[in-house]
């Protein structure tokens, strides 16, 4: 599959799935989809994604990439109106898809050992491979912080996969 062809799939399940285009500052990424929802083990959710085509991958590009986005993620949850309304705080998800020519093993060691919890925020770096036609994902762990995993496998396959 190419680049442009696997796009047009993720933008037609975004707007199945309820995910709008954000409007607005998003840094380096474009496009950037939102959606709010409520889920039964984390608990109400703010989630933003976005796709990144790299035609040369390399570890050290996803990992910046991942941070590149927990900071727009981070800007765009704080600035939310609905944070300031004594509820407590949505639970900030992201997730920057790369999409490449071929996912080598370098690459998916560093999406599995990127640090997804940091300041308030999960986000998750994910990888599909245009010549396998496979998204790669995070595991969910057998124990601790199941829910958000859970939670990211679904969205992954809802947006990503095709």
């Amino acid at each position: 599959m190419n680049v442009t062809r696997y796009r047009a799939a993720v933008a037609e399940n975004r707007r199945e799935h309820g995910f709008d285009a954000v409007d607005g500052p998003t840094g380096e990424f474009d496009p950037v989809w939102a959606t709010r929802c409520d889920d039964d083990s984390i608990g109400e959710a703010v989630v933003l994604a976005t796709l990144v085509a790299d035609p040369e991958p390399e570890p050290e590009t996803l990992v910046r990439t991942g941070e590149a986005f927990r900071a727009v993620l981070a800007d765009r949850t704080d600035a939310d109106p609905e944070r300031a309304d004594g509820g407590g705080s949505p639970t900030s998800i992201g997730y920057v898809t790369l999409a490449v020519p071929d996912a080598d093993p370098p690459l998916l060691d560093a999406m599995s050992g990127f640090t997804v919890a940091r300041r308030r925020t999960c986000v998750f770096p994910l990888v599909y491979d245009l010549a396998a036609e496979r998204l790669h994902r995070h595991e969910v762990p057998r124990l601790k912080g199941r829910g958000i995993y859970r939670r990211q496998a679904e969205d992954a396959e809802r947006l990503f996969g095709v």
